[in-house]
């Protein structure tokens, strides 16, 4: 059969040559054109190529089946077939020399000093630029794909192109270096590359695939204002990634984006937004985007049927729910657990016992295992149809599968036997589930209270409310079970105070409650109570038409009337302010408003507190229009009081229109109003937060001239203000001014004037403050023992910071990972590196994960110890860790080393720094452009300002080296450039630096 094949195969594939003479053609027999006996050596490979091929595809269509496809032969001439057989590339798109490239770069990763220079060096000028993106899409590092891309622009055939920053933005997304993909991304925009849509996609899926959902949103809004339309994969993998984050809101709406921009979604689209749009309670939107998937022939899935079904049941739209569940059958879907659970709810709702029954006949033929959830459905099915012993044999069943775990199983089974009055067996189901360690809640204690109120047990039923009571308010029919219980046995004192107790926590009564209550307070002879009662009753019927009428404003005129009988009774304008605030505090705030508008057209004005209340929480829903239009209106038509206008302070201040809120405060204040302690505190402090510290020092002092009320809270802003302005003389002058006034201090007092002598330098102070605060017996928490250990270790008292710390475990304290931080730093100014690393070594003995910070500390502790190997170390264990070192972290042993004369350490620190990704910041290059000036390097610093200090803010120091350095190389165009640049920036230049400074006093000595 081979030989056949081989045959078959050698009579049918002819080559053609190029050739112009009389040999035209050649076939696989014949080897060359010519037919001496040379070719014969080279007839067999391609003998034995062809049959080796055919003998594979023939193993491959015999696994394919019927589907297999027919190879399709490829015609060569012999040149080309012997290049073929010579490059050994065996069908593939690329030789061996690129295989070789592909591994040798690969090859660095498992050296750590390898350079990526060396490697390829035996490949330069070997590599087309085809072949290098090859290359580079082949690495399996993110630092070997940056460091062989750095290497592909000098090549001399690289030519800034898409497809590379492309492949290298995709390698970086997938391991989540977005920080390196936006400088990629930026980098092509600078080379002159216009990113494409697979480009901009590429992006927006490693956003996506991190959950960056911010910068991704922004960065498609500006992809979009390039005309750039993502891929339907992209827009996939945001709307997936908004999706898994709950995000439904932003994946509807980039879905409303995607329509816009005429991109064809998917099944896996359709799938998404169905999902979303289900999970945000837009149930019709959801049905019309199935019916979308549906007319272009994506077939959905049974999750898609089963969120749509579970949604239509819950929002009442049960035959909707029926003819998916119908739908869902004919295309041969079968339905999961979960689907059925929805369904057969759905159907004890609607008390359809009958379909219940035949959506269990098509579990068993569809051999769907029920869940204790199903199990559970039924048994309430056959509660409510008293089918009571089969009830409890499904119950029994359940317990001997292994399945009996949620609590409102038990509780259907308890609810059953509660139906029969058979309270003994109800009260054994639920002790069996606490046996079980089942743990309760609110649904077992509710079926608990109504057992034992039912066999009149007062003590047990306590029992049951007060744990009852331990997951929020009872509802009001277990109020109303127990008070009813309290009745029948005479029992009117319980009943008082339960009574009372609702009161106090303004639970909202029904009727029978009502009624209850009603006879409780005249049985008590609480007949003030019960007029009282009488009243709220009316007042609350009063109200709830009234809520039912604003909330329908085509039934304006009725809303009038009512308005208006209400306000001829006496209270009748108190009530309709309360309702206002209810609706505002409730957050209706266009119920409120209403409610507000009509009361005003009738002449009649709410109460500050109701206009202030709208006004707050119109502040806290950032809608500043509605909320200034309030207060235009309000003080238009009525005068109104402070209370209105520290309520507009409050809203401007949450809005961030901190100016506005300034100059409204101030003219409450010219008005003669009092601004209330709340409303300065928080003014102040968001003056503060926005760096406006002049208007927040005006209002400080004119609230002590005018003597204003003020209270502990504002007195600490006022503090806290002049600390962070630096203001530090004027905010002890404040401190003073609240010991005259007789102003209590809380320890968040002593805490900012620990601060403010702190930062002085006023280390004494800071400990009177310290002492003071335990004399007067506060509470000294862990944030002022870390105040404290910050300003000991700053002043260099590592032994009286260690006091302190030990003190703060001994007095139960538990320090955490900034106490750990702090106390790391206080030995770090003292260099003492022994005492740093037990207590990092503490710290990771408790739960405490040493962060970025710890580790800086100790290298700050290793570099003043002069332990530079373990500093290194240090940064290891951080990579090790996943966790980034910064440029400070190094920076820290460049400026070491530097100090020490130590050149090439600080130069082999700064190329470690680079390898792993980490920019220099403005005080590295600093340290660097020093190290370059003192010690001569010219060349080196002169290379190093072109790279790594162009970016950067400019900086005196930085301008002033480089063109020291260029004047001393001879380079006077560039060194004038520098100084322009110098002059243009308004820097500062430094005439006083030398180039070799360093090199000459080393040489001396």
């Amino acid at each position: 059969m081979a030989a056949a094949i081989t045959a078959a195969a050698s009579a049918s594939i002819t080559c053609y040559s190029y050739e112009d003479d009389g040999t035209g053609s050649w076939s696989l027999s014949s080897g060359t054109s010519s037919s001496s006996s040379s070719s014969s050596p080279r007839r067999r490979p391609y003998r034995r190529l062809l049959h080796d091929e055919a003998q594979r595809l023939r193993r491959e269509r015999r696994s394919q089946g019927s589907g297999a496809h027919t190879p399709r032969w490829v015609r060569r001439t012999p040149d080309q077939m012997a290049r073929y057989v010579e490059d050994d590339r065996a069908g593939h798109t690329y030789g061996r020399h690129v295989l070789a490239a592909v591994r040798a770069a690969r090859a660095t990763a498992s050296r750590a000093s390898a350079d990526m220079r060396e490697a390829m060096a035996s490949f330069v000028a070997k590599l087309t630029f085809r072949e290098m993106c090859f290359v580079l899409g082949q690495q399996r590092g993110w630092r070997q794909a940056r460091d062989f891309f750095a290497w592909m622009k000098l090549q001399l055939c690289y030519e800034p192109s898409v497809v590379a920053y492309t492949i290298l933005l995709r390698l970086y997304g997938q391991v989540g270096k977005i920080r390196l993909a936006e400088e990629t991304f930026l980098e092509m925009l600078q080379a002159g590359c216009e990113p494409d849509a697979v480009a901009c996609g590429t992006l927006l899926c490693a956003y996506a695939r991190w959950g960056r959902h911010n910068d991704m949103l922004l960065f498609y809004a500006a992809v979009r204002r390039r005309d750039i339309v993502p891929s339907i994969s992209a827009f996939n993998f945001m709307v997936s990634s908004l999706h898994k984050q709950k995000l439904h809101g932003k994946a509807i709406q980039l879905w409303k984006q995607m329509l816009e921009a005429s991109v064809v979604p998917d099944h896996f689209t359709y799938t998404l937004v169905i999902s979303s749009y289900a999970k945000e309670g837009l149930l019709q939107e959801a049905m019309d985007a199935f019916g979308e998937m549906k007319r272009r022939r994506f077939a959905p899935d049974e999750a898609t049927y089963s969120l749509l079904i579970s949604s239509s049941a819950k929002n009442g739209r049960g035959e909707q729910a029926l003819r998916l569940h119908q739908e869902m059958r004919f295309k041969g879907i079968v339905p999961s657990n979960y689907t059925c659970a929805s369904l057969l709810t759905l159907h004890c709702k609607n008390e359809d016992y009958s379909k219940a029954l035949a959506l269990f006949s098509e579990m068993e033929q569809d051999k769907i295992i029920p869940d204790e959830v199903i199990y559970g459905i039924l048994v309430r099915i056959y509660g409510k149809l008293g089918l009571y012993e089969d009830a409890q044999l499904t119950f029994e069943q359940i317990g001997k599968a292994g399945l009996l775990s949620d609590e409102q199983t038990y509780v259907a089974m308890a609810q059953v036997h509660m139906n029969t009055q058979n309270y003994d067996r109800a009260l054994q189901v639920l002790d069996s589930m606490r046996l079980r360690d089942v743990k309760p809640s609110h649904f077992s204690y509710s079926a608990l209270l109504r057992c034992h109120v039912a066999k009149e047990d007062v003590a047990s039923a306590e029992d049951a409310f007060r744990a009852l009571s331990n997951y929020g308010q009872p509802d009001v029919f277990c109020c109303n079970d127990l008070l009813r219980l309290y009745l029948r046995l005479g029992h009117l004192d319980k009943a008082r105070a339960i009574i009372l107790k609702m009161s106090r926590e303004d639970l909202q009564l029904d009727e029978d409650l009502c009624v209850t209550v009603m006879e409780v307070c005249c049985k008590t002879c609480m007949n003030k109570d019960a007029d009282k009662l009488m009243e709220e009753m009316q007042a609350n019927e009063m109200t709830m038409k009234n809520a039912r009428m604003v909330m329908n404003p085509t039934n304006s005129s009725a809303l009038i009337m009512t308005l208006k009988s209400l306000l001829d009774k006496p209270g009748g304008l108190s009530i309709a302010s309360q309702l206002i605030t209810k609706f505002a505090r409730e957050g209706s705030t266009d119920e409120a408003k209403f409610l507000y508008d009509h009361l005003t057209e009738l002449g009649a004005k709410p109460d500050d507190s109701a206009i202030a209340t709208l006004i707050v929480q119109y502040g806290q829903a950032q809608q500043l229009e509605q909320a200034q239009e309030l207060f235009e209106t309000a003080s238009t038509l009525f005068p109104v009081g402070g209370h209105v206008f520290n309520a507009m302070v409050d809203a401007l201040c949450k809005c961030g229109e901190t100016g506005e809120a300034y100059h409204r405060f101030m003219e409450l204040i010219d008005q003669g109003h009092n601004g209330d302690a709340v409303t300065i505190s928080i003014l102040v402090t968001h003056l503060t937060k926005h760096g406006k510290f002049q208007e927040a020092e005006n209002i400080i002092f004119r609230c002590l001239h005018d003597e204003a009320e003020l209270d502990t809270v504002v007195y600490n802003t006022f503090i806290k203000s002049m600390l962070d302005s630096g203001k530090l003389y004027s905010a002890v002058s404040i401190y003073d001014r609240m010991i005259s006034s007789g102003i209590p201090r809380s320890i968040q007092t002593f805490n900012i004037m620990i601060s403010v002598y702190g930062q002085g330098g006023k280390l004494d102070k800071a400990v009177e403050m310290f002492d003071a605060a335990q004399e007067l017996g506060l509470t000294i928490d862990e944030k002022t023992n870390i105040n404290m250990l910050s300003f000991y270790g700053k002043a260099g008292k590592h032994h009286e910071a260690s006091l302190l710390f030990s003190r703060m475990k001994e007095d139960g304290i538990r320090p955490g990972k900034i106490s750990f931080n702090s106390m790391i730093n206080a030995y770090a100014t003292s260099g003492l590196h022994n005492e740093a690393e037990i207590i990092f070594q503490e710290m990771q003995k408790t739960t405490h994960v040493p962060d970025s910070h710890t580790y800086l500390a100790l290298i700050r502790t290793y570099t003043a110890g002069r332990c530079y190997s373990k500093a290194e170390e240090a940064i290891q264990m951080m990579l090790h860790r996943n966790i980034t070192p910064s440029c400070t972290h190094f920076n820290h042993l460049i400026s070491t080393f530097l100090k020490e004369g130590q050149i090439d350490e600080a130069q082999r620190i700064y190329n470690q720094m680079k390898e792993i990704g980490v920019a220099a910041d403005l005080a590295c290059c600093r340290t660097m452009m020093r190290l370059y000036l003192e010690y001569g390097c010219i060349d080196d610093g002169i290379l190093f300002f072109e790279t790594a200090c162009r970016l950067l803010k400019p900086d005196s120091f930085i301008l002033s080296a480089a063109f020291h350095l260029y004047e001393h190389s001879g380079r006077e165009s560039e060194a004038g450039d520098v100084l322009d640049a110098i002059n243009t920036h308004g820097a500062s230049f430094l005439r006083s630096l030398k180039v070799g400074s360093k090199l000459g006093a080393s040489e001396k000595s």
